[in-house]
């Protein structure tokens, strides 16, 4: 009984730390979104498809910021068709999660942080033009702004009249929030009675699909998911194609927010997927042209 309730403890105490660095991203977010809703109108949302072209260089920077705070931020604003898609996997692919502390607490050469670093700002602008590209070739980028929607699928009426902006902003980051917190809290308990060591095994036993099942462990809306990538690349285990693809994929509770603001279940499933193929594709790019950072 006394180690349930010590196991109980540690794993709340971490879901608690993990959400609550969130509620910031979020609710500047919300913010914004509900002020070009409720004040700027037509003009905002035109000026906002003249810069999505833009987007992917803004959305790779701020994605490697540590954390997904960015990559929860995108998928938010993704939702609202604020961004294009574009962005949103420019910002997903770029996200470090965990890997900066981890790398800088086992003294990697800067140099080499930087490499890799680089490596994720650079394939996340290539494939978020790219895909913007497409979207724009099959003219479906021209999305109106979709806010609204937000408010209507979780029926908080915020736009029946009696609602300010801040108000509003509050009530959507409290449910996404609460979302990910519980969320969270069953894939910490999972974790903590499998532990990480499991998802270690995972990837020590199979070297030869170490890029495939990186990226799979990668897509695990949990920072324990970029921890173990990036340790096991310090220690020499994982390749740097098979860390570039978990590391990759790593958006950390990003995807929990695309799926509970996105209520398309048929979207964010092929963005899953995509973003899936788009980490091993560069994985196995990295390990055939001999790429050692």
């Amino acid at each position: 009984m006394e180690e349930f309730l010590h196991i109980s403890g540690h794993v709340l105490a971490h879901s608690v730390t993990d959400t609550l660095y969130l509620i910031p991203f979020l609710l500047v977010t919300y913010v914004a979104m509900e002020w070009l809703e409720h004040k700027a109108g037509g003009k905002a949302e035109g000026a906002i498809r003249r810069a999505g072209a833009a987007g992917p260089i803004v959305g790779s920077v701020v994605g490697v910021v540590p954390q997904c705070g960015f990559s929860a931020a995108a998928a938010t604003l993704w939702a609202g068709r604020v961004i294009t898609l574009g962005t949103l996997f420019a910002v997903l692919l770029s996200t470090s999660d965990e890997m900066l502390p981890i790398f800088i607490a086992e003294q990697v050469p800067a140099d080499v942080v930087l490499k890799i670093v680089g490596a994720k700002i650079i394939i996340g602008m290539t494939m978020g033009f790219i895909v913007d590209a497409g979207l724009r070739i099959m003219r479906r980028i021209d999305a109106p702004l979709h806010i609204h929607e937000l408010c209507e699928q979780e029926r908080c009426h915020c736009h029946d009249g009696g609602g300010s902006v801040l108000k509003s902003a509050v009530r959507h980051t409290l449910q996404v929030t609460l979302f990910v917190f519980v969320v969270t809290l069953v894939l910490n308990g999972a974790l903590e009675v499998v532990g990480e060591d499991a998802l270690a095994e995972l990837l020590r036993a199979n070297p030869v699909l170490s890029v495939f099942g990186s990226a799979l462990v990668g897509l695990v809306p949990n920072c324990a998911a970029s921890v173990v990538i990036a340790q096991l690349y310090v220690e020499g285990v994982l390749g740097t194609g098979a860390m570039l693809a978990g590391l990759l994929v790593s958006a950390g509770v990003g995807l929990l927010v695309l799926v509970r603001t996105n209520r398309r279940v048929k979207e964010n499933a092929a963005i899953v997927v995509a973003l899936y193929a788009m980490g091993v594709g560069w994985g196995l790019l990295a390990d055939a042209f001999g790429i050692v950072f």
